[in-house]
């Protein structure tokens, strides 16, 4: 079964990441790259659960890039500021729950699934990006 079967390009988000450095424009347009070419030009072709499959498959690997944002920089603070940098994520974590999951309570059906989907991915992607932020200035600034 080839990448783009399973959900996109493994290696899409982080080459995108990458080749946008710290540009914020061309950063943002990373996100839903790697689903958008699994899914196609025809979203309307795609079963739901494929769509899903698709999004889903980018999600991790931003939550890949989020992860290791959020470790490199919990490294770099004192405990006062991991606490708060937990907190923070804890809070976050919460709030983009309750935000993608008000498609379901917004439009009560199966359509719901992909919009689900499609949030999680970007609001994943969104924090990734912002969390990468701190710790490229982290590692700039202890170099």
């Amino acid at each position: 079964m080839s990448a783009a079967s399973k959900g996109g390009d493994p290696a899409s988000v982080e080459v995108c990441v990458k080749a946008a450095g710290n540009k914020a424009r061309a950063l943002d347009d990373c996100i839903g790259k790697a689903s958008g070419r699994c899914i196609g030009p025809d979203e309307g072709a795609k079963s739901s659960t494929e769509v899903r499959t698709c999004l889903d498959a980018e999600q991790a690997q931003w939550d890949k890039l989020l992860n290791a944002s959020y470790q490199a920089l919990l490294k770099g603070l004192e405990p006062d500021q991991q606490a708060k940098l937990r907190d923070m994520q804890r809070s976050w974590i919460e709030t983009r729950t309750k935000t993608c999951d008000f498609y379901y309570d917004y439009f009560q059906g199966t359509m719901a699934h992909p919009m689900i989907a499609n949030c999680l991915n970007r609001e994943t992607a969104r924090r990734a990006i912002f969390l990468r932020g701190f710790a490229e200035d982290m590692a700039g600034w202890k170099k």
